[in-house]
């Protein structure tokens, strides 16, 4: 897995992400992102993680926000042909899925506690999920 950059498209799987969800019309990609991060009971593995990190930001930029770092061009096209707007049990689902990233049992979150910009991505994951409204 490639990682570039501690913002929520900075990695090979959330680049992955955003070229499946250009290719939708819908929401529906995101919530299942959102969905499997949350249902992660055990362990959460990173590619899972970031997945879900990326369904989250793109929901943000769907509901008017702006994230840290620039959005890939995958996504800047899906949000051109956006016409759903998020629901508030939407913006929740990426909320709570932000919290399981952060919490124990997280591989996203034990290896990015291994490096130097620990508190930088986390700070940018809470700055994320204060823009879906917490």
């Amino acid at each position: 897995m490639g990682t570039w950059s501690t913002h929520a498209f900075g990695n090979d799987e959330a680049a992955d992400f955003a070229i499946e969800l250009s290719e939708s019309r819908d929401l529906k990609l995101i919530e299942s992102a959102l969905e499997n991060v949350i249902a992660a009971e055990e362990y959460l593995e990173a590619p899972e993680a970031d997945r879900g990190i990326a369904a989250a930001a793109a929901l943000a930029l769907a509901n008017g926000q702006q994230i840290p770092g620039d959005p890939d061009e995958a996504i800047t096209t899906w949000l051109n042909s956006q016409s759903a707007e998020p629901s508030a049990s939407l913006l929740t689902k990426a909320q709570a899925a932000i919290d399981r990233v952060l919490a124990d049992n997280s591989e996203l979150a034990e290896l990015w506690a291994e490096s130097d910009e620990y508190e930088a991505w986390r700070d940018g994951l809470l700055s994320l999920q204060a823009s879906l409204g917490r």
